[in-house]
């Protein structure tokens, strides 16, 4: 069978024992920490090393905000409060989520195209800002704020007239249900600062999962030349700038590593020069997948090596109720390799043509097409890196009633 190459295993993962090691431990005994398999493990010396390379990259003057759905977990969300300046949420139930971390609202904004009153209420009563995404959502933040007697924190989320290239998922340009056309944002926070609102600037967020540093740069300047605009029109400065991000990491065969330093570089020439309307204004990025994507392995055990018309598989206790991405289900064209090994032998020369796949009952329950790895049996740990970025709760864990996988951060 003509093999099927895997994606690039992320750098800082080594071996320990002959086994995949992270933070120091096997991954056997992780598993028997866990108690179980399935299981996804969070690498603190990958989120650090990561922040870290970005506050060198950056110029000091980019805050870097952490978007929660990336990876809501409580010991992600608690470690990240020290390294990153914010918080992004996508509803009240990850906002009640920082809040049992003790993360101060004021660190928080709000956005989403469908935000009920209850979750209106929530983020006013707690001081969170809204990113308001329609004249609609604004005039009912405004009359909840006045029944609160509070002054809800408002920036509003622009639809812009351009998109970041090459990303996976476009987030502006065209008809979107994201944010506010940009023509009409000016009218909108005239309004809302009339109302009443603290008025908190802008969010403007283009796509994401970008590997290239001139479509991330140009998407950049774009978004502060609007701004600029936008903050003309309005008549009042902008407190705040909430960039977006974009950037993504290497999945498949192929990827390359975002230049990192390039895109810092460009940015830095960009904001020694803005325009008076953004000469005091904050201005930050909204990171997610880049913060913890490649931080996540999922761990998985075969529980059975079977052979069907001289293909072989490994059935493992994991799948795409856990990794539905890796299963090439959520948002790819053509299901490619995400990196994967196996755990239990990580140092051992591949010498198996296998396609490892899960426990539930559909053919769409791929981890690994055709994939060259070390021989696996019945009990080893199969590894699917990658993971730490939409996994568990970007997956349909209840389907078939197999239930959510095991979490830890290391």
């Amino acid at each position: 069978m003509k093999t099927k190459p895997a994606g690039p295993i992320p750098s800082g993962y080594e071996a320990r024992d002959g086994e995949l090691a992270i933070g120091g431990q096997t991954a056997t005994s992780l598993v028997e920490t866990a108690g179980r398999t399935p299981l996804f493990v969070y690498s603190k010396k990958h989120l650090d090393r990561r922040m870290a390379d970005l506050r060198a990259a950056l110029p000091q003057r980019i805050g870097v905000n952490y978007a929660v759905k990336a990876n809501p977990h409580p010991a992600v969300i608690a470690h990240m409060d020290s390294l990153v300046d914010g918080f992004d949420v996508a509803s009240s139930g990850e906002l009640a989520k920082l809040e049992d971390a003790g993360i101060d609202a004021s660190r928080v904004s709000f956005a989403g195209p469908g935000k009920r009153d209850d979750e209106l209420e929530a983020a006013i009563s707690a001081g969170a800002t809204l990113n308001c995404e329609s004249e609609g959502e604004g005039e009912r933040a405004l009359a909840i704020a006045q029944r609160l007697g509070k002054a809800p924190r408002i920036a509003i989320r622009v639809n812009p007239d351009f998109e970041l290239k090459g990303s996976g998922m476009k987030m502006g340009g065209g008809a979107k249900p994201f944010g506010v056309d940009a023509e009409r944002v000016p009218a909108l926070a005239r309004m809302l600062i009339a109302g009443g609102a603290h008025w908190r600037g802008l969010h403007i967020f283009t796509g994401s999962q970008a590997l290239s540093a001139d479509a991330i740069i140009e998407a950049q300047g774009n978004v502060i030349d609007l701004a600029a605009r936008l903050a003309d029109e309005i008549g009042e400065g902008l407190p705040k700038l909430n960039m977006g991000g974009g950037f993504g990491i290497p999945y498949f065969p192929g990827d390359e590593p975002l230049d990192l330093d390039a895109v810092g570089q460009a940015l830095d020439e960009r904001i020694s020069d803005l325009p008076d309307s953004l000469h005091d204004t904050e201005l930050c990025l909204e990171l997610g997948r880049y913060l913890v994507g490649e931080a996540g392995v999922y761990l998985c055990r075969v529980i059975d090596r079977k052979v069907s018309h001289g293909v072989t598989y490994l059935v493992t206790d994991g799948g795409l109720h856990h990794q539905l991405a890796a299963s090439g289900n959520f948002g790819t064209v053509v299901r490619r390799n995400y990196p994967v090994a196996i755990a239990s032998c990580f140092e051992r020369e591949a010498d198996d043509v296998v396609n490892v796949v899960g426990c539930l009952c559909t053919p769409l329950d791929r981890l690994a097409d055709a994939a060259f790895l070390p021989r696996a049996d019945v009990g080893d740990l199969v590894a699917v890196f990658c993971a730490g970025a939409y996994g568990a709760t970007a997956s349909p864990q209840n389907f078939l009633g197999h239930g959510p996988a095991a979490e830890m951060l290391v």
